[in-house]
């Protein structure tokens, strides 16, 4: 999602220029004209270098962090594609979150740098595009969001209900929170031009940022990120409080039976004995089972899947929200930076939920091995 910036370039702005020369004319001379401040305005953006060794290695940074999270994503979504394994729950979720991922990085990432290396951020490629790339800026982050959200409660479900939450109901219930994860990253995304719910371009300014009415600011926060957060983080502690609980339940003493057991039947007539030697118990309580196992590690990619997501997102709908409501004067600097490395959550998603399950890694190799 494009952070606003209204008054200030940003930081990571790639151009060298004037910083604010228009809105502070004083700096260019005390009580000049207007052509005065245009002339040393030229002369002072001439002198300064367009990119510095900063800007170019930052720069770098951001292109590889778009190409590999565009790459990353898109050999997932062929491997889900190609491995008939892959064609049910619960990697209809991930491949679901994959292609939210991959719009980031194709539709989103590269005009928001576009944006980032323009003098003052002013978005000079109209307003047709600009309402393309907020629309899609806010619909696949938000996508991307409440499919992590989808993956945590259906992991919940495997995990709490695995008797009843069978293959079958487990196919709808994950179908049916794709449909809604889109459907409200849509409505969302879409409202501003749907309802004229405030305006995301101004061509006078030539500014284009996500709405800054204070009323879609707290719908577009919470629905994006607040709710999904909240969903995400009671889901895991569930998760944990069952782990815990099935752990302590399977921690039962194993003693050997004694020597010799006797088991009498006496009726009246008859007596009836049955001994046995050096008997121990048929079953093995210390030992974890296979599927114990399978999801000790699907709770463990889950948490670090929600914490890492928590971690790059907080930081920019905290000022996505606290700026609109107040008079608060976020640097650019740190709303760039907040900005990109929301983005890099996308980056991160598939790298997670493919470093903790070996059959990814198995599809992998073969997909390459064929491909040879």
């Amino acid at each position: 999602m494009e952070s606003s910036n209204v008054s200030t370039p940003s930081a990571l702005t790639f151009t060298s220029g004037p910083e604010d020369y228009n809105s502070s004319p004083s700096t260019l001379g005390a009580a000049g004209d207007q052509g005065d401040v245009g002339e040393s305005a030229g002369i002072l953006h001439r002198k300064e270098p367009p990119f510095s060794i900063f800007t170019v290695l930052v720069l770098t940074l951001l292109v590889l962090l778009i190409v590999a999270t565009f790459l990353w994503n898109l050999l997932v979504l062929a491997t889900i594609l190609r491995v008939r394994a892959f064609h049910r729950v619960p990697h209809n979720l991930v491949a679901s979150t994959a292609v939210s991922d991959v719009l980031v990085a194709a539709l989103v990432m590269p005009l928001s740098l576009v944006s980032e290396i323009s003098t003052g951020k002013r978005w000079r490629l109209g307003r047709a595009l600009c309402h393309v790339w907020i629309s899609f800026d806010v619909l696949c982050c938000t996508a991307s969001i409440w499919n992590v959200a989808a993956i945590a409660l259906d992991r919940y479900w495997t995990i709490t209900r695995h008797i009843q939450y069978t293959l079958r109901t487990r196919s709808r219930a994950s179908n049916l929170m794709i449909v809604l994860t889109w459907a409200l990253s849509a409505l969302i995304a879409f409202a501003p031009l749907l309802f004229g719910w405030g305006e995301v371009y101004s061509a006078e300014l030539q500014r284009c940022q996500v709405s800054q009415e204070p009323s879609y600011a707290v719908f577009s926060t919470c629905g994006a990120f607040y709710v999904p957060l909240g969903v995400v983080l009671f889901v895991y502690w569930k998760i944990y409080k069952a782990a815990k609980f099935r752990i302590g339940r399977r921690r039962v003493a194993v003693l050997p039976l004694p020597e010799t057991v006797q088991a009498k039947e006496a009726p009246q007539e008859a007596q009836m004995v049955f001994t046995a030697r050096h008997a121990t118990l048929a079953f093995q309580t210390h030992g974890e089972t296979w599927r114990e196992q399978k999801e000790k590690r699907a709770a463990l990619m889950v948490g670090i899947l929600i914490g890492v997501f928590v971690l790059c997102w907080i930081p920019f709908f905290l000022t996505e929200l606290i700026t609109p409501l107040c008079s608060c004067n976020i640097p650019p600097i740190w709303k760039s930076i907040f900005l990109w490395l929301g983005y890099s959550n996308s980056f991160f998603n598939p790298l997670i939920y493919t470093a903790f399950n070996k059959n990814y890694n198995s599809a992998f190799k073969s997909l390459f091995t064929k491909q040879r």
